[in-house]
This record gives structure tokens, sequence and C-alpha cells, in this order.
């Protein structure tokens, strides 16, 4: 998913160091000098040895460019931690031209799997919700390429491209199971960051607010349709962030504190990480206001800060499934050769000191959407516990 907190730190200076592979009897740096330069240089002996041997012996010819960029992967692979990715120059050209530059995509949200992507939400007049695209559908391949093991990142930045262009995706329907290829014309995508609407349950009026992503001034644009929607008389607000796979944590605690008036949101700390804390900044909106938060696989990172705090703070009742259980956070270094390390590097935690990595925010009262119809099953769910908490 894309992950919370991503913040650009300076060139990785350590970055050679991890070419020293596994040390047994101690971090080389905690070494004689003379003992920890004899490791270094019998390493990269090795190194040399087996690039070496590769280029003259392997049955096709192999760049050194590719052999380099390869075990920077496997090196980061190794860590056994599916937010870390090493991206080479040109992926980071990728990743860079469909953040900065003019591009449009076909109007969907995706998060990372090991297959490759996993669409969270597809957008209503998208190409991909005309192309048959659904929730819970995996995405493969882009363009005839595989993107099983890919960054999200760059797996996205793939997909985008200059409106009125064509891309071709290999879909899998994880109840089919068989792959199709579905062809889509890129467009300029509105991505809505909110949208609201009233609902009536026992003749009183309820808000239904969804949360798609905690992009930067997320939380203005929130409490604008709160603050709207309580005018038009809502007794009580859903916060629906199923499918909202995160953004930035300055949101996320921003988002909060439309509701939570004080106290700790989160708080994060690393191995090399000083324990930081983040408190909410005020003027939210009266306690007499019941809310219920709505959320499922999808939700991540931001969204489960967001869910957590509210829950640990008794502000909010939780309802729907298990969320997707993303309690790290990473920072992007740029490396000495154009390429990124997208590199975890702390763990963040609810107020009630639950870090929530891989077990996510279990509801209170469990709702369940059946992707296979067009009802929305876990809403009304969700407007019956709100209703509930208003009497």
């Amino acid at each position: 998913m894309t992950g919370f907190g991503k913040t650009t730190a300076a060139v990785a200076a350590g970055i050679l160091l991890l070419f020293g592979g596994i040390w047994l009897g101690g971090h080389p740096e905690t070494l004689p000098g003379p003992v920890r330069d004899a490791f270094v240089d019998d390493d990269r002996a090795l190194r040399a040895e087996v690039v070496d041997e590769i280029k003259d012996s392997f049955y096709r010819p192999v760049k050194g460019s590719e052999i380099e960029d390869n075990s920077l992967k496997g090196i980061v692979a190794g860590l056994g931690d599916q937010f870390s990715n090493y991206l080479t120059p040109k992926e980071t050209k990728e990743f860079e031209e469909s953040v900065e530059g003019e591009f449009e995509g076909v109007g969907m949200n995706v998060d990372e799997d090991r297959r490759g992507l996993r669409v969270l939400n597809v957008f209503d007049g998208s190409p991909a919700k005309d192309g048959g695209i659904r929730k819970g559908d995996f995405i493969t391949a882009v363009n005839g390429r595989s993107i099983a093991g890919v960054s999200s990142d760059v797996a996205t930045a793939r997909i985008k491209g200059p409106a009125g262009t064509k891309v071709r995706l290999l879909v899998v329907d994880p109840e089919a199971r068989a792959p199709r290829s579905v062809t889509l014309e890129r467009e300029r995508i509105e991505v809505p960051v909110v949208e609201s609407r009233l609902m009536e349950r026992g003749g009183r009026r309820y808000a239904v607010i969804e949360l798609t992503t905690f992009s930067n001034g997320a939380h203005g644009i929130l409490r604008r349709a709160i603050d709207r929607t309580i005018s038009r008389g809502a007794k009580g607000i859903v916060l629906d962030l199923r499918g909202n796979g995160g953004g930035l944590l300055r949101e996320a605690v921003l988002v909060s504190s439309i509701f939570i008036e004080d106290g700790l949101i989160t708080f994060t700390k690393g191995r090399t990480k000083p324990k930081r804390e983040f408190e909410a900044e005020g003027d939210a909106i009266s306690k007499d206001v019941p809310v219920v938060v709505l959320v499922d696989r999808g939700s991540a990172s931001a969204s489960e800060i967001v869910t957590g705090a509210l829950r640990d703070t008794k502000r909010a009742t939780v309802v729907g499934t298990r969320t997707f259980g993303k309690g790290v956070f990473q920072e992007v270094l740029p490396l000495s050769n154009g390429g990124l390390l997208d590199l975890t590097v702390g763990e963040y935690y609810l107020p009630g000191g639950e870090n929530i990595g891989k077990k996510g925010v279990r509801p209170t009262v469990r709702a369940v959407d059946d992707q296979e119809t067009d009802r929305d099953e876990a809403l009304p769910i969700a407007l019956k516990t709100l209703a509930e908490k208003a009497n």
C-alpha cells in the first residue's frame, strides 16, 4: 500500500556497508579496525570473484549494471520486510515522472501484493470501471511485464501515463482465478478525496462520509464536509475508511484531531529513531456527535492510526472487518547511483501502546460487504450501530 510518512532524507552514505552480507560474531563496526578491514576486503574479493565468474561463464550475456541492481534488490529482499524496496535508477525515474509530471491513469486504488497489485477501489466512470476491473481483483502484469515482486511505487508508475495512451493489464479474479487481458485508455482522473451524503434511519439524519486518501490537505476537505452535514441536521457520522490505504502521517493526526480534542494520537519509534509522540491539535467537533468508523482489509496505515486512536479514546465504535495491519513507516533515501532505497525505519503505536503490525485493528461490530453483489451490506450495519449510539 502506499504507506504513510514517507519523507525524503539525505543521500544514504552508508549504502556500501550493506554489501557486507551476514556478519558472524558482531557487526563490522563493533570489531577492531584491522579485523574489520580484513572482513571488508575478503567480502569485496568474494563479490568480485562471483561477478567475474558470472560475466565469464553465465549462459547469456549479463550487464554489470544488471548484476549490481539485482544484488541491491536481493540485499533489501533479504530483510524479509515487504515494505522495504530498492528502486533502480530507471525505476526511480519512472516513479518520479508519475508523481511530478502531468500524468493520468485508469482510476483505481491499489495495494502491493506478492502477485503484483491488489485492487482496493475502482472509481465510478473510470476506464478501470468500464473495463470490468473490480475491487478484489489482482493486477499481475503491465504491458506484458510481470509486476510480481515489484514495489507498488514502480508498478503503479507503469500503469500511469499521458491521457489518450493505452495500457494493457493482466487481471486475475480471485474467484475465477483465470487471468484475462484488459486494455484501457488512460484519462485524467479526478479522484474525490471526500464524498459525503445524508441518510435517514428512524426519522433521524446521519452523515456517511467517505475519505479515500490521506493526501496533503485531506483533513480540511473532510472537516468542511463534516461541518456542512452537521449544519444540515446530521445527528451522527459514519466515517468510511474502507479501501483507504493511507497517506501522510501528518494528515492522520489532523483527521483524528477533528474528533479528539486533546491527548495522544500515536507515537513512533525505531531502532535508531527516538520515540516521537503526536498529540491532538484541538478544535474538535462536539463529543455529543456520535461516530462510527467503517473499515475493511483495505484500510491501512494512516487509516489504522485514525481508527485506533478513535477506538482507544472511546470516541468511536469500529465496524467492519479487521484492517490490513501496517504498523511500520518508511523513509525514502536517494542513493548515489540515482536509485532509491525505500526503507522501513520504525514502527508506530496506538494511544494504548499497541502496535497493529500484521494483526490490524479489530472491529467491535463485524460487518462484511459481499463483493459479488451491487449492494453495500456493511454500511447498513454501521448506520444501525450509529443510530443506537445516538439514542
